[in-house]
């Protein structure tokens, strides 16, 4: 008898102690605290409020800035920066993007600026040249250009050169006018020559 739970006792016509309308379970008790059911046996509770905290790995710099969690028992407040969304534009073929510590919302991006990213064409690549998924098709060829001229032979010397044309690279023809010559009679009855 001494043994056997006990869940109602009456003195006198007078209930000391009756448990049969507790409604309590394990999950309502701290863990590890003992206490009765309602049929009189002893258990030993197991609330941990709704988590058990001791094996949290968690820092405060892993947690966001000004919220709390608890770790231990103990409650811990974040001091992980909200970097939000960084956006960031690439101008120089050596520039680097550093990435900050701290949380990112996703909204962020890096990009390669809007003015160099046209310039990336194929007719601006030299051909066989491939450059972020563009592949050239520059020759060489595509901005020469060529012009004629003709002169008429000095006494002095001439240079000529495509860029007096215009905005030219090279002559594919140079006409040289035949030098003047011409033969008179004179009056001591010879002929006078005349060059140039």
């Amino acid at each position: 008898m001494a043994n056997e739970a006990r869940n109602k006792i009456i003195f006198n016509g007078t209930a000391l102690i009756d448990l049969t309308a507790d409604t309590i379970t394990e999950a309502d008790v701290i863990n590890s605290k003992t206490f009765h059911k309602a049929d009189g046996t002893i258990v030993t509770g197991t609330c941990t409020y709704d988590a058990d905290t001791s094996d949290a790995t968690a820092l405060a710099s892993e947690i966001l800035n000004g919220k709390t969690a608890y770790k231990n028992g103990a409650e811990l407040t974040g001091t992980m920066p909200n970097r939000g969304s960084v956006t960031s534009v690439i101008t120089g073929f050596d520039q680097s993007v550093t990435i900050q510590n701290g949380y990112h919302d996703g909204g962020g991006s890096v990009s390669i600026d809007s003015t160099e990213q046209a310039k990336l064409v194929a007719g601006n690549i030299k051909n066989g040249v491939e450059i972020l998924g563009v592949s050239g098709t520059y020759t060489g060829a595509e901005l020469i250009k060529a012009t004629t001229t003709s002169t008429t032979p000095s006494a002095t010397a001439q240079t000529l050169l495509p860029s007096q044309q215009g905005d030219y690279d090279y002559f594919t023809q140079v006409t040289v006018a035949a030098i003047p010559y011409t033969e008179t009679l004179n009056a001591a009855g010879g002929l006078t020559v005349t060059i140039g």
